[in-house]
């Protein structure tokens, strides 16, 4: 893929400069709160860039400070915090629920995958064993619904 620098001419004073600018990313942008410790946190950051976001990690010494901050309820906590658009996703959250909340906007503060199941994106065995897990939905008050299961 390339990437084409668009040259903007400005009009200053009787000059013409030019400006370089990078085209806008389509990818939605997502900063991902985790501790430097945590590898299950890596493999699901490399599962929502495989499947189109842009991520930057930022290693925390206290997520659940950050957890407190955006308001995720402790029974919907795991591992790393989230956040993409004006929402937070909590966990491994698999990236077409993230998508298809992006796509919906619904009212809801954010997602979670509370806990780390076994199969969840980032959290995969050899040999493929799957649980079952709920997305749960969460909003401002901390009140969860059940967002799918799968």
């Amino acid at each position: 893929m390339r990437t084409f620098l668009l040259a903007v001419a400005v009009i200053l004073s009787g000059g013409i400069w030019l400006q370089a600018q990078a085209p806008k990313s389509s990818k939605p942008q997502m900063v991902v709160y985790k501790s430097p410790e945590c590898g299950c946190c890596l493999n699901w950051i490399a599962h929502m860039k495989a499947n189109g976001f842009d991520v930057k990690t930022v290693d925390v010494d206290d997520i659940d400070k950050v957890k407190r901050t955006y308001g995720v309820p402790p029974s919907a906590a795991s591992c790393h915090t989230a956040l993409v658009g004006n929402f937070v996703v909590e966990g491994h959250v698999p990236a077409d629920a993230v998508s298809r909340m992006l796509r919906e906007k619904p009212a809801i503060a954010g997602i979670a995958v509370p806990g780390m199941p076994i199969g969840a994106p980032g959290m995969e065995m050899p040999g493929g064993q799957k649980d079952p897990f709920a997305i749960v939905a969460f909003d401002k008050s901390g009140k969860t619904t059940i967002y799918e299961r799968r």
